[in-house]
C-alpha cells in the first residue's frame, strides 16, 4: 500500500470516528481513484472497497482480480459469476468487523444494484447516508499535489482559448473553432472533455455546446473549455467578440466582471459557500439583470470536473483552505448574446487565489 494510500485512509478514519460511521463503501470511480490511485474496471459486477474503522477489504469480482492484484495490496473477496457476490460479501464484512456497523456511508455515485445487495447484507436498523460528511469531506481540500496538476491543467486551458482566439475568422462555424480547441489540447497530451463555443444569440443558452451556426461580424462569443491531463481536468471561460460588438455588450461585460470581482473578494475561509453566490448574485441583480442570471456561480473542481464544493444560493458550506472551485456568473439575453466569465480559484488564508493567467477582458477579432 503506497504512503499516500494510508495517509487518506488514516485522514479517513479520523472523520469517520467523528462523525460515528462504522462503514464505508465505495464504487469503482473518483473517490475510489482519490483514495487508491486507481480503481478497477467498472461494469455491471458489484465491486465494492469495504473501509471500516480498523481494516479494510474489496468485494471483487474474479475475473478483475487478477489485474487489479498489481495495483494493492489490499484483501480480496472475490467472486464468480457461477456463485454471485453475496457469500463473499458477507465474508468480506465480517472479515473487517462491519457486520453490523450501525451507521454507514455510500458511494453516491455507487449503482443502485450495488447499494441495495450491501444494504441487504447489513441489519436493518443500519442507517446510512452518502460521503458528503467522510470521504467528500476530505476530497474538497486539495494538497499540494492536486493543487499542481489543477495549475497545469489551467495553464493548457489557457493555451487552448488563446489558440481559439487565434482561429476565430467570420464564415467558420462553431463547429470548426470547436475542433481548433480540441485539436489544442491533444497537442498538449490532454483529453478535451467538452468545448462550449455559443455565437450570437446561440451565447444565451448557458450549455449550448457547438453546431453549424456560421459566425459573423458582430458576434459575441462564449467559449468555455475544458480538457484532462494526469487524471484532473480543467475548466475556463472567456468572451469574444467579433469586430464591432453588438448593442450592449459593453455594459454587459462590465456588469459580469464586477460579479467576479465581488465573489473574489467574498471568498474566503470561514465563509458559506451561499455568501459568494449572494455576492455574485446582488451585482447582477442590481443592475437591472437578476432574472438573466439563470445558474449557480460555481461548483468544485477536483478529480471531477464538478464536485462539491457548490456555491449556490442554498449551500450552507463553510469554505475552508484548500478547496477549489469556479466562480462563473453570467447574464444572458435570449435572441440576443451571452456572456459567463469563470475562474478556477483555490483558497488560501486570505485570498481566492486565481489558477488561470488570462485576463478577463474580452478579446476582439478584427475583421
Amino acid at each position: 500500500m503506497s504512503g499516500r494510500t494510508e495517509q487518506r485512509l488514516s485522514a479517513l478514519r479520523t472523520r469517520m470516528k467523528e462523525t460515528g460511521t462504522g462503514l464505508v463503501a465505495i464504487a469503482p470511480g473518483s473517490h475510489m481513484d482519490w483514495v487508491l490511485g486507481f480503481h478497477p474496471h467498472p461494469d455491471e459486477r458489484p465491486c465494492l472497497l469495504l473501509i471500516a474503522p480498523e481494516r479494510e477489504a474489496f468485494l471483487m469480482p474474479a475475473l478483475n482480480a487478477e489485474g487489479t492484484r498489481e495495483h494493492t495490496d489490499i484483501a480480496f473477496f472475490d467472486w464468480s459469476d457461477d456463485v454471485g457476490p453475496v457469500t463473499a460479501l458477507d465474508a468480506a464484512l465480517e472479515a473487517i468487523g462491519a457486520s453490523a456497523p450501525g451507521h454507514i456511508a455510500l458511494d453516491e455515485t455507487m449503482r443502485a444494484d450495488f447499494a441495495l445487495l450491501l444494504l441487504d447484507a447489513l441489519p436493518a436498523q443500519t442507517t446510512r447516508a452518502f460521503t458528503s460528511d467522510t470521504l467528500g469531506h476530505l476530497r474538497m481540500k486539495k494538497d499540494v499535489g492536486e493543487y499542481a496538476l489543477l495549475k497545469m491543467n489551467a495553464a493548457i486551458a489557457d493555451r487552448a482559448i488563446q489558440t481559439a482566439f487565434s482561429k476565430i475568422r467570420t464564415g467558420m462555424t462553431e463547429n470548426q473553432l470547436a475542433a481548433e480547441i480540441r485539436a489544442h489540447f491533444s497537442s498538449e497530451g490532454a483529453t478535451p472533455s467538452f468545448w462550449i463555443v455559443g455565437s450570437g444569440p446561440n451565447g444565451a443558452f448557458p450549455h449550448h455546446s457547438a453546431s453549424d451556426r456560421v459566425i459573423a461580424e458582430g458576434d459575441a462569443i462564449v467559449i468555455d473549455i475544458g480538457g484532462r491531463k494526469q487524471g484532473f481536468p480543467s475548466d475556463i471561460t472567456r468572451m469574444a467578440v467579433v469586430g464591432l460588438p453588438p448593442e450592449g455588450y459593453g455594459e454587459i461585460h462590465t456588469i459580469v466582471e464586477k460579479a467576479v470581482q465581488a465573489a473574489l473578494r467574498t471568498a474566503r475561509p470561514g465563509v458559506l459557500a451561499r455568501q459568494v453566490d449572494d455576492a455574485a448574485r446582488k451585482v447582477i441583480a442590481d443592475a437591472g439583470y437578476g432574472q438573466y442570471f439563470v445558474h449557480r456561480t460555481g461548483h468544485g473542481m477536483g478529480i471531477d470536473g464538478h464536485e462539491p464544493p457548490y456555491i449556490t444560493a442554498t449551500s450552507d458550506t463553510v469554505l475552508e483552505e484548500g478547496m477549489v472551485f469556479s466562480i462563473e456568473p453570467g447574464i444572458y439575453l435570449p435572441g440576443r448574446f451571452g456572456i459567463r466569465l469563470e475562474e478556477i480559484v483555490i483558497l488560501r488564508a486570505d485570498n481566492a487565489e486565481i489558477l488561470s493567467d488570462l485576463p478577463r477582458t474580452a478579446h476582439v477579432v478584427q475583421t
